[in-house]
């Protein structure tokens, strides 16, 4: 008979049970970002915004750096498949390959980099800080270097477009991701979060 202490040890959760509960947050975030990308609006100068960058915070922070990174990997290769799961209902390689593709590409990188600091949250909350600021720099690179590539602009033109209209609503999803994530995050059991 398991003595208390090990029923309530999150760690002895058997291997099979732990997988399937990946599974399902995996999947569970992956849904979150899908439909969080429909919520767009559009922007003169081509790049909507969207919830999807909220939606990729909060995976990695509820998730971890692997399985936040496995979630919108999922969200990427279900839209470069033709699935509808892109923003205004859109899917396809050539979503991938366009002049916006840079940001969804760089969604698991995003990820990872977000998810590392979450996990040392409660060790040290200025490197959870530097994660997010660092994982958002990351798409913001990539997406203004593929949408310059793309458009045949300049990067000074890819940050007007890509950057600077984004700065204020960027901010405040990352105070919601990270208030909203640390609460679900804490919540979870550990075999979910810990990687």
């Amino acid at each position: 008979m398991p003595t208390l202490s090990n029923s309530s040890n999150p760690s002895n959760v058997p291997a099979s049970r732990a997988s399937v509960q990946d599974l399902c947050a995996v999947a569970l975030c992956t849904a979150v970002t899908v439909i969080m990308a429909q919520i767009s609006i559009p922007m003169p100068l081509g790049v909507p915004m969207t919830m999807q960058t909220f939606a990729v915070m909060l995976a990695a922070i509820i998730l971890g750096a692997k399985k936040g990174a496995a979630a919108t990997l999922v969200y990427m290769l279900l839209g470069a498949i033709g699935l509808p799961v892109f923003s205004n209902f859109t899917g396809g390689a050539q979503c991938l390959v366009g002049p916006t593709g840079g940001f969804i590409l760089s969604f698991p990188l995003m990820a990872y980099i977000i998810g590392l600091g979450a996990k040392r949250y409660y060790e040290r909350k200025s490197l959870f800080i530097l994660s997010l600021i660092a994982g958002t720099a990351v798409n913001y690179l990539i997406g203004v270097l593929m949408f310059a590539f793309v458009t045949g602009g300049t990067l000074a033109a890819g940050f007007a477009a890509c950057v600077m209209p984004f700065i204020p609503t960027t901010i405040i999803k990352m105070i919601l991701a990270a208030v909203l994530g640390l609460k679900i995050r804490k919540r979870l059991p550990l075999s979910i979060n810990n990687r």
